[in-house]
């Protein structure tokens, strides 16, 4: 058939996308750093790297297998998790099985993976492969890059060594080990809106840097690197429950240190201070969250002693989040590799606008399209696409007489109709200012399409800006 019936056909599918997204995303959590075993330990990565599948995409997956008569066992999704350099072998991984939460997202945890010193990387990411129990592969899904060290830095931290250090406004995971057992180990977690202990599932918290010196209610935030001493406040990642301001205490054995102030390494032993309180400190009891009041030290008046509830550990988190929608395809293909949008830049202008998208995992059979828009397209490496801003009058009819903003979504296509949404959007501003005098926005005569003509001729040629939505 003809390729202009084909696109037809394709937009009609990407308008039906927009207006009701049956997406799917695959969520990685983990950690920024992990721990080398050696000899025949194993030091399991802690907190385990944890696989969340969200969206009302898989729920249609599901219908669309049960309508081939494969039955409900042929829908559900299973994967292998393990390390980048472990070969193709599905017995060096370890399998995911994924149950439903009552979010009724999906949810497993790789509980049993490590790297030995046999393993000489300073960096490795996790892979994840993916697959309907049908056989039917998904695809296969990375980490970002993990640090390898060799155990908790216990001397004073340098800022020149920031690979180690915790800055304001990246993401941590909090654990506790009660007489370091693993077995013991719970991390902090949010479940119905109140803080919790978990013993499966952990929470990515956004730490900030608070400024001391002006109101608690106000607790405007501050760039830097989280130094012991510091008033931070914790805001879970997924819900936007959050703690009181708190003041972060080096531990040392089981004494917080109120004297210190040095920068916080990764894996080191901390306490949570509730800011103007008695010495009350963040504490777990079983699966609670409590406060507990620690005892001043009568011989060091700059320690208090804590219980084992109250020290935890901190370590920095990575999240990256794979969305994708094979809704209106019939894919026979895996959805891998599903492209990261990192950035985009402006370049050009008059006639031709160029817009470069900048990421990772593109490749040759993508297209950029605006909204339901097709933009020319040119590959340029894995991390890099070129395309032609189309001309807002590409939209239709009615935009012609555009006289304010429009934001249309950044969509990547693959050429079998694969459709990957991102979180960037694309916005046309018409410049009200093009013509001295003239006042756009208010009241215009009924004979100003002369004037309304050059106004859109001015601004779809120049003037486009770009942001991101969070």
């Amino acid at each position: 058939r003809p390729s202009s019936y084909q696109g037809s056909l394709l937009q009609d599918s990407v308008r039906r996308y927009l207006q009701l997204p049956a997406e799917q995303t695959v969520l990685i959590l983990h950690a920024k750093v992990a721990q080398k075993s050696y000899g025949n330990e194993k030091r399991f990565f802690c907190p385990p790297p944890c696989v969340y599948l969200s969206g009302p995409g898989w729920k249609l997956k599901q219908e669309q297998i049960k309508a081939r008569d494969l039955g409900e066992a042929g829908f559900r999704v299973c994967g292998y998790m393990g390390l980048d350099s472990m070969g193709s072998s599905l017995m060096e991984t370890q399998k995911l099985s994924f149950e439903e939460q009552p979010d009724a997202k999906g949810f497993s945890c790789a509980k049993a993976l490590y790297i030995s010193d046999t393993d000489k990387r300073k960096h490795f990411r996790l892979v994840l492969k993916l697959f309907f129990s049908n056989g039917q592969e998904i695809g296969t899904f990375h980490s970002k890059l993990i640090k390898v060290i060799s155990k908790p830095s216990q001397k004073k931290q340098s800022l020149k060594n920031t690979d180690l250090c915790i800055s304001s406004g990246s993401k941590v995971s909090l654990f506790n080990r009660l007489r370091s057992q693993t077995v013991s180990t719970r991390y902090l977690s949010v479940e119905g809106g109140a803080f919790i202990a978990s013993a499966r599932q952990w929470a990515a918290f956004t730490l900030h840097l608070a400024d001391e010196r002006c109101a608690r209610s106000e607790f405007p935030l501050r760039e830097g690197y989280i130094r012991y001493g510091s008033v931070v406040q914790l805001v879970c990642t997924a819900t936007g429950v959050t703690l009181p301001p708190l003041i972060i205490r080096k531990v040392m054995k089981q004494y917080a240190m109120l004297d210190v102030d040095e920068p916080i390494s990764q894996l080191h032993k901390c306490a949570f201070q509730l800011q103007g309180s008695d010495r009350m400190y963040l504490c777990l009891s079983t699966d609670k969250v409590i406060q507990f009041q620690a005892s001043p030290c009568p011989k060091e008046a700059n320690r208090e002693l804590l219980n084992d509830g109250s020290c935890w550990t901190i370590i920095s988190t990575e999240t990256v989040e794979y969305t994708f929608s094979e809704s209106l395809a019939c894919i026979r293909e895996p959805v891998s590799p599903v492209p990261l949008i990192a950035a985009l830049q402006l370049t050009g202008g008059g006639d031709v606008a160029m817009l470069e998208v900048q990421g990772e995992y593109f490749h040759a059979h993508l297209k950029v399209w605006f909204g339901d828009v097709e933009a020319e397209t040119m590959y340029r490496s894995p991390k890099s696409l070129v395309c032609v801003v189309p001309d807002v009058s590409a939209f239709g009819s009615d935009w012609r007489w555009l006289r304010y903003p429009i934001t249309v979504p950044l969509l990547l296509i693959r050429d079998d109709g694969l459709i990957y949404s991102s979180s960037f959007t694309f916005t046309y501003t018409p410049e009200q200012s093009c013509i001295p005098g003239q006042q756009v926005l208010s009241d215009v005569p009924q004979d100003s399409d002369k004037l309304l003509d050059s106004i859109h001729q001015e601004f779809t040629r120049t003037n486009f800006h770009l942001f991101m939505q969070t």
